[in-house]
């Protein structure tokens, strides 16, 4: 198993480092600095035993390419999720990136941030922040961007993400967590039995490419409503366009509260373990995306993470939003506006669950 709180290993050159922090009431987070990842995050359940709740690798050196190409726990940039084509323009310059989904980039190109060696600035048992430059053509990008993240564990088992980027030239940005969570204390269990919110009357239907087609479609009355708790797996397979096209749940939904932090965008529950994962953040969108494509990889212990085993909730920019006109979501970065965001998954673990549940 993978060791605590120290170098563990290296990648071109660069220290990997695993950082621990605790919270005063026994949740504890691990934490490296390659691709700034969730490595594993133990929550007491409702009988207070510890789970770790995300999926992921027993040792550092499989989350390397070269071992996996993975994007579990990662902070992803410079843009999450799809851009058209790997095609966006910007002050009259047209911008050519890698097209590693089908015709698209996802998630900055094959060797995004994901896989980037983060410098440790600052490391504590309650907080850790990490520094990354990304230089002017980094996977065909333009301009310099520094990039802070900063994760903080507090004693009432809220776990704190801080992003801020900077640039010296116009350029895009979107920055997300890549936690595939699965909280019933059994990764390779499907996640079809977690009860899910959503805070969203809208979310962003897309084409066959999971490009979005350029408008917003109202949840009513469709498998994508999740505005009132109901497990995910209960309308999964439903004969509906969109979870055809995406084998799944795997689209951005509209938060109704946008910029507010004080609101909960989504609430995730197990009936099993009682463990209740409340999502905050001040990102105007969520990408919800079921593990539909987890084909079986090796992950901790042993253990093989199948199809549907987790889920994802990627509070973000819009998909693709250099190349459409969403004021609330544009996805640009200049250098006189900083781009700064934050989200909190908020832990709960007593009876609380099954009450949301009904």
């Amino acid at each position: 198993m993978i060791s605590n709180n120290n170098i563990v290993s290296e990648y071109k050159g660069k220290p990997v480092v695993l950082h621990k922090l605790v919270s005063g009431n026994g949740m504890c987070a691990t934490i490296t600095n390659f691709g700034a990842r969730i490595v594993s995050l133990f929550v007491p359940d409702k009988e207070g035993s510890l789970r770790d709740v995300v999926q992921g690798f027993d040792r550092v050196e499989d989350y390397f390419p070269e071992s996996h190409s993975s994007d579990f726990g990662a902070v992803i940039g410079r843009y999450a999720n799809r851009i058209a084509g790997g095609r966006f323009s910007i002050e009259g310059s047209e911008y050519q990136l890698p097209q590693n989904n089908g015709p698209n980039c996802l998630h900055g190109g094959p060797m995004g941030w994901q896989y980037a060696v983060y410098d440790v600035v600052e490391a504590t048992d309650r907080r850790l922040e990490l520094s990354l430059l990304s230089p002017d053509g980094d996977n065909g990008f333009p301009g310099n961007v520094r990039v802070t993240v900063v994760y903080t564990l507090d004693d009432d088992n809220r776990l704190r993400i801080d992003y801020r980027a900077v640039t010296d030239r116009t350029t895009i940005i979107n920055m997300t967590n890549h936690t595939y969570w699965n909280l019933n204390g059994d990764q390779c269990s499907p996640i079809l039995n977690h009860t899910l919110f959503i805070d969203a009357d809208q979310y962003t239907p897309v084409d066959e490419t999971l490009i979005p087609i350029g408008c917003h479609d109202c949840v009513e009355g469709t498998p994508m409503d999740f505005r009132t708790p109901k497990e995910i797996g209960r309308d999964i397979e439903s004969d509906f366009e969109q979870l055809h096209i995406g084998s799944g749940y795997d689209h951005n939904w509209v938060l109704s509260q946008p910029r507010d932090i004080n609101s909960r965008a989504a609430v995730l529950g197990s009936p099993l373990t009682g463990i209740m994962l409340e999502v905050y953040t001040d990102a105007p969108g969520m990408q919800v995306y079921t593990g539909n494509f987890l084909d079986g990889v090796e992950g901790k212990g042993k253990v093989r993470y199948g199809h549907r085993s987790a889920v994802c909730l990627e509070t973000q920019q819009y998909p693709d939003s250099p190349n459409h006109c969403w004021p609330e979501s544009t996805g640009r970065l200049t250098p006189d506006r900083p781009f700064e965001s934050t989200t909190i998954f908020n832990f709960l673990h007593n009876d609380r669950c099954q009450r949301f549940a009904k």
